[in-house]
């Protein structure tokens, strides 16, 4: 009884209309959110400790001229790279994923069509409609979830770089 009204219903409504490919856009989009949410947690709660534990290490070095101690800077610098980094490729590939999941489901859509038409003529419109709802209803589903994700990537790879040239300039030449 209470699956019939409120927003489950609304939600398997646009399931039904849209078709299988929906749960997966859906699991898409879950994945790439759960991705996010774990960069901007790292960002906020980790990344700082680490900016301030590597700058220690850096900072009880005697050395910070040598070849050696450039050497060292570059490995510092890209293990915080390397961290602030990390997901982000696969964070681009779900966004990327995400339109082309939409096109899947418009490409089965047109197909229903097509075996309505086939069936039962190209007069009947009603039946057709379906098929058409399940063409269209999957793109826009696939291209929201892209632009929601993109925004969000788009920020969490300039911070990543951001952050990383932050560090490499407190990791100076000079001691301080």
């Amino acid at each position: 009884m209470f699956l019939e009204f409120g927003p489950i219903a609304a939600v398997r409504a646009f399931i039904e209309r849209g078709g299988d490919v929906l749960f997966l856009i859906g699991g898409v989009t879950f994945v790439m959110w759960t991705f996010m949410l774990e960069r901007v947690w790292y960002f906020k709660m980790v990344q700082p400790r680490e900016a301030r534990r590597v700058q220690e290490i850096w900072r009880a070095r005697t050395d910070h001229e040598s070849w050696f101690a450039d050497q060292v800077r570059r490995l510092l610098v890209s293990e915080v790279r390397v961290e602030l980094n990390s997901s982000v490729l696969a964070i681009k590939t779900l966004v990327a994923l995400c339109p082309m999941l939409g096109l899947l489901g418009t490409v089965s859509g047109m197909i229903e069509v097509f075996d309505v038409m086939a069936i039962a003529g190209s007069g009947n419109v009603r039946a057709m409609a379906s098929g058409v709802s399940k063409a269209t209803i999957p793109t826009m589903a696939g291209m929201v979830a892209a632009l929601s994700g993109l925004i969000l990537s788009v920020q969490i790879e300039r911070f990543s770089k951001n952050e990383t040239e932050r560090v490499a300039d407190h990791l100076t030449h000079a001691h301080e």
